[in-house]
């Protein structure tokens, strides 16, 4: 407690607050929207805390408290708060990502406690569109079906890899699987699939009715640099502004020039920073 501001979890009585508070930025909020909107902050369902930093009996920041530490609207106050509230609790999370100017001040009030980082990601620029591309869209790029499950899992295992760095198998691949699975049957899982094989593939890891974002973008290497990604992009931004929400984010790292390039070239424009830092 900082004299008259308090941390705690929210409830379903809260929601109409912290929906109010995270449509102040809808796109870089949007996992945490998606969060309260799939769960109704229901405990049983969550699987993690969502806090609330209130100054008196307003509600100022947010926070995703599980195995993913994801701020939100926060104040230098609220991540002082945040940061006891986790060391107080105990939660071993597996990252923490969110805008940099809350992250990094986060991890290193809690470092000390957590670390050493597996990897620490201190700027990845957040990018997004609100219009169509004019680049024209790659008319291959479909929604995946479930029967092509095991077409695709391979490609969203290989994306892991190269990404996080760890294998999504290693404890058995059960949470990553079902996982795969959920976004298919969602609808949130894009593809090129050609002779049994993917080419390029993204889904959709979260979204509100004003926004979403896209997650792991990834070309099958023997692709690279035949310029698939972007007019695979400019199908996959049009399908999901006409049937999920007008605004398409995604955050990439600041290192990978390619990956960057071909974003600009779409149509995504740099809003923010973001920064993520794997435990």
């Amino acid at each position: 407690m900082l004299g008259t501001a308090v941390v705690r979890g929210l409830t379903a009585h809260d929601i109409p607050s912290v929906r109010m508070l995270l449509d102040r930025d809808p796109g870089v909020n949007v996992f945490l929207r998606y969060r309260i909107d799939t769960t109704a902050l229901r405990d049983r369902v969550v699987g993690a805390r969502v806090w609330g930093f209130f100054d008196g009996d307003d509600l100022v920041s947010a926070c995703h408290a599980g195995s993913n530490i994801v701020p939100a609207e926060a104040t230098p106050e609220a991540i002082e708060a945040f940061a006891e509230h986790l060391l107080v609790e105990g939660i071993r999370p597996a990252s923490l990502a969110g805008l940099q100017s809350a992250v990094l001040p986060l991890w290193e009030r809690v470092a000390p406690f957590l670390g050493p980082a597996r990897s620490v990601r201190p700027v990845q620029p957040f990018l997004s569109i609100d219009r169509d591309p004019e680049l024209s869209a790659d008319p291959r790029v479909r929604r995946v079906t479930m029967d092509e499950f095991d077409l695709l899992y391979p490609a969203c295992v290989a994306m892991f890899l190269e990404e996080v760095g760890i294998d999504p198998e290693a404890a058995g691949g059960h949470g990553y699987r079902a996982r795969v699975a959920q976004l298919i049957s969602q609808g949130w899982a894009f593809a090129i699939i050609e002779d049994g094989e993917v080419l390029f593939k993204t889904e959709i890891g979260a979204a509100s009715p004003l926004a979403c974002q896209l997650q792991g973008v990834w070309v099958r290497p023997d692709r690279r640099g035949q310029e698939v990604a972007a007019g695979a992009l400019a199908a996959v931004i049009r399908m999901v502004r006409r049937d999920v929400a007008p605004l398409v984010t995604l955050y990439v790292n600041d290192h990978n020039a390619a990956a960057r390039a071909t974003y600009r070239r779409v149509g995504f424009g740099e809003r923010a920073t973001f920064a993520s830092i794997l435990l």
